[in-house]
């Protein structure tokens, strides 16, 4: 069985994938990591994240990258939104994301285009949203928690221009899969929204 879970930034689906993937004893992938990788190898290497030639030259990271703490912080999470929207770069990262869609047994992806293009033939698809202001509270809680000062303002602003970003880009923009079924989390629990998740797979 696989699971395509696709959202924009801080709408939980990363929490309700990984809930699913447990549930059902599936592995998980949450593609927005890679796309960080590669937003932290820029930044390291000192490369510009709106040229494309650099992006694609820090696509190469290695796996063990992927557990850096540092992939979660909000800098590295802005970037990736940049270098994502490059082409080249998503073509760099499609087989891998695929490959792990169709390995035997299953799994369970979330990102932006898992239904839409990493695995248009999964069995349950669901499109994860909420409000700007509710997924922006969200982060800005993370932040905070993180040790990270930053204004509520600022995530708000962050959070709709990342939104924009992603929906505009010419290469597999965040957009809805006709057959995905909406999970809008903006009032629901972390428990009340895995819940609904998984009736929405059960039903499937």
């Amino acid at each position: 069985m696989i699971i395509a879970v696709d959202g924009p930034a801080a709408s939980g689906k990363g929490t309700i994938a990984r809930a699913l993937a447990r549930h059902y004893g599936l592995p998980h992938l949450d593609t927005g990591l890679l796309y960080r990788a590669v937003a932290a190898s820029v930044l390291r290497e000192g490369l510009d994240p709106a040229r494309e030639a650099d992006a694609v030259a820090a696509s190469g990271f290695d796996d063990a990258l992927l557990a850096d703490p540092e992939l979660r912080t909000d800098a590295v999470g802005q970037v990736a939104s940049i270098v994502s929207a490059h082409p080249l770069v998503r073509a760099a990262l499609l087989q891998r994301q695929k490959k792990f869609a169709q390995q035997a047994g299953g799994a369970v992806l979330d990102g932006r285009d898992i239904g839409t293009v990493i695995a248009p033939q999964a069995d349950v698809k669901l499109f994860v949203k909420a409000t700007p202001m509710i997924r922006a509270q969200r982060r800005h809680l993370e932040l905070r928690k993180a040790g990270q000062n930053v204004s509520l303002d600022k995530v708000l602003a962050d959070i709709r221009a990342r939104d924009d970003r992603d929906s505009r880009r010419s290469e597999a923009p965040l957009t809805q899969a006709t057959d995905a079924v909406t999970l809008d989390t903006s009032f629901l629990s972390i428990d009340a929204a895995v819940q609904r998740a998984i009736e929405i797979v059960e039903r499937r």
